[in-house]
């Protein structure tokens, strides 16, 4: 149960202020490449979520829902990672206190939010509707980089895409096994996240759009301030207090 509630505890909210004294643990590359001379991996997925009628997204139609969970953090695998936050901060600037999850073990990694894409580009046919954000890691993340959520509708066609793109290297780990672990699993995991994140995001829009339930922003009973995401459903141990059964991360 302890290690499942991790992030509703004092020691968590306590961590994520501490994140205010951290800075970005990594200067960005020069140049656009070549990023392979500093062991830099790129990553960048492309996922369609739903059509829409052409146009400016439509009022609770797929482009609005897709922006919200992003905004909110719902779309990540909570498997893999979760997050602890507050979202009546401003969204640039915005620190979050991410838990990765892998093979029973708990990771608590910072990141802040440093800039927000919200406009429309490009003209005619090649017309789309962006909104979105980046975020990069902080000093005592187990990875230097950063990772950029967007969700785009073209506008001739309706069609809503989720993009995800980002670079990333290891960043220095003391601890001999973690570095040895996240060096044999830590792309593959990686990988593992983007695919999740992309297919959990086209679950709940289209979900919604059936008629589901919205997925609403979790808060931390005793500090109504804090949210915790992806939101896990009223049934889940966690949210009971009742202990977990295992399951792999």
């Amino acid at each position: 149960m302890l290690r499942e509630r991790r992030l509703y505890r004092a020691g968590a909210a306590e961590a994520l202020e501490a994140l205010a004294r951290l800075d970005v643990n990594y200067a960005p590359p020069p140049g656009p490449l070549p990023y392979w001379n500093a062991g830099w991996s790129l990553d960048a997925l492309r996922c369609p979520v739903a059509r829409e009628p052409s146009g400016d997204p439509v009022p609770g139609g797929a482009w609005q829902i897709a922006c919200r969970l992003v905004r909110d953090f719902q779309f990540v695998e909570p498997r893999i990672l979760r997050a602890l936050y507050r979202p009546g901060d401003p969204l640039p600037g915005r620190n979050m206190l991410l838990e990765g999850r892998f093979l029973g073990l708990r990771f608590d990694m910072g990141v802040r939010v440093t800039s927000v894409v919200d406009g429309t580009f490009g003209t005619g046919t090649a017309a789309r509707r962006v909104w979105g954000w980046t975020y990069r890691t902080l000093q005592g993340h187990l990875e230097e980089g950063d990772l950029t959520y967007l969700v785009v509708k073209h506008l001739a066609t309706g069609d809503v895409e989720f993009r995800i793109s980002g670079r990333s290297r290891r960043a220095p780990i003391a601890n001999p096994v973690v570095r040895l672990g996240f060096e044999a699993f830590g792309r593959a995991t990686q990988h593992r996240f983007l695919r999740a994140a992309a297919r959990r995001l086209v679950l709940l829009v289209r979900a919604e759009l059936r008629g589901a339930p919205v997925l609403g922003v979790e808060r931390v009973p005793g500090d109504e301030s804090l949210a915790i995401a992806p939101a896990l459903p009223l049934s889940s141990p966690a949210r009971r207090g009742r202990p977990a059964r295992a399951r792999r991360a």
